[in-house]
């Protein structure tokens, strides 16, 4: 195969259009070329002036391979296509007793599960919240009606919090092993649209992530692993610093010498059980912010001129960033095209937000969170947990501040910006439920985020007109936009004092999103796979 990078169509080309190109790139005939696949679509916005196309990485089959690599030696768009297939690292024997233990069944977990069963170590999965439907309707609950599960919400539950998200799939992450290519491979398998392979920003959605978590459940199940819901795990069974296992909340004790920690980002008292433990743990920096809310055109038309609307292209995103003079960061976090902004504490009496998109993102609005960096240096210097109690005394003044009843406090960014409160809604209706209350968000966060916000608001708007329209929308709060610890662990992937013990994913601090999530899963599954196995770590 060959790897075709950098080719350009109109957006309305056909599929005959495609070939041609391909033809004409590579100077053969029609009858040399057997078969492509698309790698990668995406197109470049930047330049609103010029006309917007499409460019294409191509995969490209064709009779005389080696004629055109050496015709195309010195050409950097062409050249040999990257094997790309996933090879397990080994295969559990008959006899091996021991099974694996997951804790957390978000994206991690279930990558970590579904490698491990497909090698044959039948891991047991357990998963404090409930299966994904049930656990959607314990969500609405809390939309609809201002009920709390703290076990079954945004955060806990089958699929994890990227269940309730606009489902992107897609990451900066090193990936040499194309580990990404196996989550999104296994997506397709299990439901996802077979784009997400090359579209360059892929994103599936909540309602269609439902059914393919459950199918990514039932192959694990098949394979002879086994998911528990409801299953807390309370404490750890440690003797002479290995790990024989766990402890769940109604005092069920299951052995394992292996025991993948997959837990989110939100898993507060289970992460001060290890730090009672001590398991090693260290802050680690992350932000927090509001959510902003745009009319969805006005950014089609900042980010696409002329181009918004078209079918092809969708609902426009967006990524910013700003240094303010105040030393902080500025970021745009999470954008959420055509989405909405959901409720997504998982404790009683804290409001926290976030962002949510369906597939076919085509909501009113636009939202992103608007997000300032914090550090442990600056901002939490008094140990490991420091950062969840800041989270937890913001998320309490927002509930506060909110009115008690989970409405989250609310202001327009034209008064935020004034330095005054908001009394009335403009022309953008906010999309959080259950409701806001607007007032003045000056007091909803340090003085020196504030201070970054209104400084970055109008910069931001030089670069997308509109972003500071008067109307617009900032609800608070967004504190979850990460982990504020890491689970430190070693070259061998298990933790730097509990052998066995192997803290994975955005909870741990190794990951930001499903597809890295995924990824960093996969490489879990083989470090339990190599250690069960008794192979060495790889180099």
């Amino acid at each position: 195969m060959l790897r075709i990078t950098e080719l350009k169509l109109p957006l309305d080309h056909s599929d005959a259009d495609l070939r041609a190109a391909i033809l004409q790139r590579l100077g053969i005939a029609d009858a040399e070329l057997l078969d492509f696949s698309l790698f990668k679509r995406s197109y470049d916005a930047r330049k609103k002036s010029s006309e917007l196309l499409f460019i294409y990485t191509l995969d490209v089959s064709v009779r005389d391979e080696a004629t055109l690599l050496a015709k195309f030696a010195d050409d950097r768009q062409i050249g040999p296509s990257p094997d790309m297939r996933y090879q397990f690292v080994g295969h559990a024997p008959e006899q091996l007793e021991e099974r694996p233990l997951v804790v957390g069944f978000g994206p991690c977990g279930i990558f970590a599960g579904l490698l491990l069963a497909q090698m044959g170590f039948r891991p047991i999965i357990l998963e404090r919240g409930k299966e994904v439907r049930q656990r959607t309707k314990d969500t609405w609950g809390l939309w609809r009606k201002g009920v709390l599960n703290p076990e079954s919400n945004v955060q806990f539950g089958e699929g994890g919090a990227g269940t309730f998200s606009d489902g992107k799939l897609y990451s900066q992450i090193k990936d040499p092993q194309f580990f990404g290519r196996k989550v999104l491979e296994e997506f397709v398998k299990a439901g996802a649209p077979e784009e997400i392979l090359y579209v360059n920003k892929p994103h599936i959605g909540t309602f269609r992530l439902t059914g393919m978590v459950e199918n990514m459940r039932a192959e694990i199940i098949a394979l002879g692993g086994e998911v528990r819901f409801e299953q807390k795990v309370s404490d750890l069974l440690i003797e002479d610093g290995q790990l024989r296992g766990v402890q769940l909340e109604s005092g069920e004790r299951i052995a394992s010498r292996h025991v993948v920690l997959a837990l989110g980002h939100s898993a507060r008292d289970t992460m001060r059980m290890l730090h009672g433990h001590g398991v090693f743990m260290e802050a680690k920096p992350f932000s927090v912010g509001f959510r902003i809310e745009h009319p969805q055109s006005v950014i089609d038309k900042a980010r696409l001129g002329k181009y918004a609307g078209h079918p092809k292209l969708g609902a426009a995103d967006y990524k910013l960033v700003y240094h303010a003079k105040n030393g902080r960061s500025v970021y745009s976090f999470c954008m959420c095209p055509g989405g909405t902004v959901v409720a997504a504490t998982s404790e009683p009496n804290r409001v926290v937000t976030n962002g949510m998109s369906q597939y076919s993102r085509n909501e009113r609005n636009a939202n992103s969170g608007l997000v300032v960096g914090i550090s442990p240096e600056q901002d939490f210097p008094d140990g490991p947990l420091a950062g969840i109690e800041l989270q937890e005394r913001l998320e309490s003044l927002a509930y506060e501040l909110g009115g008690r009843n989970y409405e989250a406090p609310a202001q327009l960014v034209g008064d935020f910006i004034a330095g005054k409160p908001s009394t009335a809604l403009g022309s953008v209706e906010p999309s959080y439920k259950p409701g806001v209350k607007l007032q003045d968000l000056a007091a909803a966060l340090p003085p020196f985020a504030i201070e970054a916000i209104r400084e970055a608001l109008p910069v931001f708007d030089k670069q997308i007109r509109g972003y500071a329209m008067h109307d617009a929308v900032l609800t608070g709060l967004e504190t979850r936009t990460s982990s504020p610890l890491r689970i430190t662990r070693g070259a061998d992937l298990q933790s730097l004092n509990v052998k066995g013990l192997f803290p994975a994913g955005e909870g741990a601090g190794y990951a930001g999103g499903i597809l890295s999530a995924g990824v960093d899963g996969i490489r879990i599954a083989e470090a339990v796979a190599r250690d069960l196995l008794g192979l060495p770590n790889p180099a």
